[in-house]
């Protein structure tokens, strides 16, 4: 069995097997000028406990913040692109097991493999460029983090090989547009009919918001409608796939 918990943006708790994954951590109220909407489950969920391992789509700002790296136990292992892990251990202070497109690491009984995503370089001067990269993590179970991406070819080729029991992918933003490298609620279920997962949690999307007073972005339509276009294109291109909406801090079974 496994337990997936949406914490908000691209940070999501996987018990799976005899780990705690957590993905793309931002554990914060703020990043800059973005600030959370809604409540912030991730205190409590650490303090119960902390995660085994991390997982690090690219090094763009709202998707590998420094001060929640530096929240986590120094026994956690940050797996990280290729080119990182010089930065992150000098600016996070932590470990860094590097990675690419293909490449698996074993920790307790959970695979984890490197895969391919649609985002262009992530380049945040001074952050050093590097690829950006999805996940699978792997027992008898398997989750795909899609991390940031666009439609691609290869995602046929990960529903193929994987056989896929959650999809865990990203629908919108901050803002009420998305540029290029961002799945949107329609062409996320066009992903659904590639990667055909029995389930999937829709993620990216209502958690961070721009400045401004909270009642205004409480009424904004991209903050809170996108999983439920997306629900409505799942329905119809990917009938098969159970979609499941979570909040900050819900979580949701697999078996």
């Amino acid at each position: 069995m496994a337990q997936i918990n949406y914490i908000g943006h691209a940070t999501v708790l996987i018990d799976i097997g005899q780990i705690r994954v957590l993905t793309d951590p931002v554990l914060r109220n703020r990043i800059f000028f973005l600030q959370r909407h809604g409540r912030n489950p991730s205190p409590a969920l650490l303090a119960q406990r902390q995660p085994d391992v991390v997982l690090l789509s690219h090094l763009h700002y709202d998707h590998a913040d420094l001060p929640s790296l530096r929240m986590l136990s120094g026994t956690t292992t940050v797996i990280a692109p290729r080119g990182s892990g010089d930065y992150l251990e000098r600016w996070a202070g932590i470990q860094v097991h590097e990675v690419s497109e293909g490449d698996k690491v074993q920790i307790a009984d959970v695979e984890v493999t490197a895969l391919p995503a649609n985002h262009g370089p992530a380049f945040n001067p001074p952050r050093p460029m590097t690829s950006c990269l999805s996940y699978v993590a792997r027992n008898h179970l398997s989750v795909y983090f899609a991390g940031d991406t666009d439609l691609f070819d290869g995602m046929y080729d990960v529903g193929r090989e994987f056989d896929l029991d959650m999809a865990l992918l990203p629908i919108g933003g901050y803002s009420r547009r998305v540029g290029p490298g961002h799945l949107t609620p329609a062409t996320a279920a066009q992903a659904l009919t590639r990667l055909q997962p029995r389930a999937a949690v829709p993620i990216h999307w209502g958690a961070l918001r721009l400045p401004g007073p909270h009642a205004l972005w409480d009424r904004a339509d991209h903050m809170n409608f996108p999983p439920h276009h997306f629900v409505a294109h799942a329905a119809q291109l990917a009938p098969q796939t159970q979609v499941r909406i979570l909040g900050p801090g819900e979580w949701t079974p697999l078996d």
